[in-house]
């Protein structure tokens, strides 16, 4: 018997096979609004590559910002494919993981 499709098995982007229930489905990327200060930008993707960062430590088991040392951060960034985060990024994974 096969085993059942889980979030570690499923690409990105997939339904998972459960009856009549929709587990995650990726949303449609949008454009950013223009006009906006360059620090406004800066300050919206590093939130969103914390979130990601955070969200796939929670994923590994890592539930306390305590567990999350700089070095375990980057090595999750590269598993999952994001680029090398700073200092500052790791500060808001921990600070996002707080909450």
């Amino acid at each position: 018997m096969a085993p059942a499709a889980t979030a570690t098995t499923a690409t990105p982007g997939t339904l998972f096979d459960a009856p009549d229930v929709v587990l995650f489905r990726t949303l449609p990327k949008k454009p950013l609004p223009p006009g906006r200060q360059r620090e406004w930008y800066e300050t919206h993707n590093r939130r969103l590559k914390a979130m990601r960062l955070a969200i796939a430590l929670l994923d590994d088991g890592v539930y306390r910002p305590e567990q999350a040392y700089d070095w375990r951060i980057r090595e999750t960034a590269a598993r999952i494919g994001v680029r090398w985060p700073s200092d500052a990024t790791c500060r808001l994974v921990r600070r996002l993981m707080r909450y």
